[in-house]
């Protein structure tokens, strides 16, 4: 079964019935209605295992009888309201008298049908419910990618000053209201200019890139990683320590290091490191955070580059031999 959707076809065969009642019967009625060759059904009783079991399926079809009225939409209520992604459609069928059922389902957006039913009715209520759910979960995945792209540096795919910058207001508020601690890194790579006056911008992109794939590598799925200007790069570090900063700081510059890049791979990378973190009697809030991460950074810079810099004004890593100007 092929469904128009705004210009495309949605395709919603095979499809899975969970028919919830207590009569096997129900199922050879609703395959005689249906079709077998476009739907697979399967039945399950009133109970705590129909919320698992719908989201294993494409669509529910509740069987509402007089005698059950109140227990039914008891269920539809704790089925419309389970946690996590929106579940699958559900169409009702209803015996006339199950008044409070039926009004009830209508006014939460369910689709009816009475009983006895058209067979052609039947299943265009259970195609516009499948037509329904596909444009929706069509338009999330749509505004999914629009959030991922609008949090993300397009050259580098890790996230963008913006987002950046609107996590750390809120790790910072969350480190001062449970009393957790947070560290920031502020890394800028080492004579990047030369890379582009050199090998054109072209090549300045990919060792860009490589870095940041680099940088996600280093560090924990929970911290974040983002491109913060040009060839300076952010990395926030929720729960974390100054020792543990200091650790991951040394690892990202020990990792860059190794790295060749360029089209010939004849490129080396280093890089400045500043590292601030919280709690801190000069870090009272977000912007603080970063301005000493900064300062650190600028520090490292000014000292020799290829090094790590607290905002303690120490330096903790002697200069390198190979260091340039």
């Amino acid at each position: 079964m092929e469904l128009p959707f705004s210009g495309d076809t949605v395709t919603l065969r095979p499809c899975t019935l969970l028919v919830v009642d207590e009569a096997e019967s129900t199922l050879a009625r609703l395959a005689r209605a249906l079709g077998p060759e476009d739907f697979c059904l399967r039945l399950a009783s009133p109970g705590p295992e129909v919320g698992p079991l719908a989201r294993e399926v494409d669509l529910v079809v509740w069987v509402a009888r007089s005698a059950g009225e109140p227990s039914a939409l008891e269920w539809l209520d704790k089925l419309l309201a389970l946690e996590g992604p929106p579940g699958p459609p559900i169409v009702l069928l209803a015996d006339r008298e199950t008044r409070g059922v039926w009004l009830g389902a209508l006014a939460q957006g369910i689709e009816v049908v009475f009983d006895p039913w058209d067979a052609e009715e039947l299943r265009a209520r259970v195609e516009k419910s499948l037509r329904t759910q596909a444009r929706l979960t069509q338009l999330s995945n749509q505004v999914g990618e629009l959030q991922r792209l609008s949090s993300t540096d397009g050259l580098t795919g890790v996230h963008n000053h913006r987002h950046f910058q609107e996590r750390l207001r809120e790790e910072f508020r969350r480190a001062q209201r449970y009393d957790d601690p947070l560290a920031l890194i502020l890394l800028d790579l080492d004579h990047f200019k030369q890379v582009n006056d050199r090998h054109g911008h072209t090549a300045g992109d990919g060792v860009l890139r490589e870095v940041a794939a680099a940088l996600q590598r280093s560090v924990r799925e929970t911290d974040l990683v983002a491109r913060y200007g040009g060839e300076e790069f952010a990395v926030l570090l929720p729960r974390t320590h100054l020792t543990g900063a200091l650790s991951v700081a040394e690892r990202v510059r020990r990792d860059l290091a190794t790295l060749r890049v360029g089209p010939d791979g004849a490129l080396l990378v280093t890089a400045s490191l500043g590292v601030s973190s919280f709690p801190h009697r000069t870090v009272l809030s977000p912007e603080q955070l970063l301005l000493t991460a900064d300062e650190a950074l600028y520090r490292a810079k000014d000292e020799g580059r290829d090094r790590i810099c607290l905002h303690s004004q120490m330096s903790l890593l002697p200069p390198s031999s190979s260091q340039g100007d």
